[in-house]
């Protein structure tokens, strides 16, 4: 039977003594899906077979004797140790349900007292400047469904209203604009969450690209002081005799000392003009360059 193969496979939840009315939820479902839930729902006794039984009334009984005994084995498996401990020596899936509900669901009063404590807590959200609206409408979702699991209503509509009056100052400009293009009291959870959201991504894709361009600028920055160090280093290294001076703009400025050939400044002694092996273009002489010569062309 497909119940059977399924059997062996889903493992049940495990209830710990919390949120008895979401464990209940699940394990019900559970147990439908084993067809299981007749066993619990309605408790039947399984006959004993005749003096000379057929075949379909044994295979019957066998069912109905399996079915009770998975259910509530479903049950044992599906709870901590510590509570197996209070259930394992009632006999039937009906008395095991009916100890839990009665030991952890409690009665109307106290349903009601969950209920105050759950709309107070609901009532006191805030949404913080770092949490994503993800994080808070799961948050006040949360809340809701506990309060719906007591019986008792929290409709998307009280949600919206929260999330309209709680959400960061960030966040007034998309609600502005809903609030001249929608009406506030009609518009759904789903609505609302995606246009939060919607300016959530817009407000982080600007922000990225505001770090994006903060980081290419000091990349830069950084290319260009690591260039002008390397220039002064190379400029150093290839002539000894000159000097640098740091001048406005962040360049260098060569201070070179006396020429010994002209015993002017402002240039190395290789490239003076007078040195002795600068030869003259136009005078075909030794001693001076072209550029000072005097001879008359």
């Amino acid at each position: 039977m497909g119940g059977e193969s399924s059997f062996s496979v889903v493992a049940p939840l495990v209830f710990d003594g919390d949120n008895y009315q979401m464990w209940a939820v699940r394990i019900e479902t559970y147990l439908e899906t084993l067809d299981l839930w007749e066993a619990k729902e309605e408790d039947y006794e399984v006959p004993p077979l005749p003096a000379n039984p057929i075949v379909a009334q044994i295979k019957l009984q066998k069912e109905k004797n399996t079915r009770k005994s998975k259910a509530k084995a479903c049950l044992f498996a599906a709870t901590s140790q510590m509570i197996f401990m209070r259930i394992m020596s009632l006999k039937t899936t009906k008395e095991i349900w009916d100890y839990l509900k009665a030991e952890y669901e409690g009665d109307e009063r106290i349903h009601g007292i969950k209920v105050l404590n759950l709309i107070r807590d609901f009532e006191l959200q805030k949404m913080k400047e770092s949490e994503l609206v993800k994080e808070y409408s799961d948050r006040l979702l949360s809340i809701a469904n506990k309060v719906r699991l007591l019986g008792s209503i929290l409709n998307d509509s009280r949600i919206v209203e929260k999330l309209l009056v709680t959400v960061p100052e960030k966040f007034e400009a998309t609600i502005t604009t809903l609030e001249n293009t929608k009406d506030l009291s009609k518009i759904s959870l789903t609505t609302l969450l995606n246009a939060l959201q919607a300016q959530e991504q817009r407000r982080s894709m600007r922000q990225e690209g505001v770090i994006e361009g903060a980081l290419h600028v000091k990349h830069q920055d950084n290319s260009r002081y690591k260039n002008n160090k390397t220039f002064k280093n190379q400029l150093m290294n290839g002539d000894p005799s000159a000097n640098y001076q740091k001048i406005k703009g962040g360049g260098f400025k060569k201070s070179y000392p006396p020429c010994r050939h002209c015993e002017k400044k402002g240039h190395p002694p290789y490239k003076c003009w007078r040195r002795p092996d600068a030869f003259c273009s136009k005078c075909n002489q030794l001693g001076h360059e072209a550029v000072i010569c005097k001879a008359k062309d």
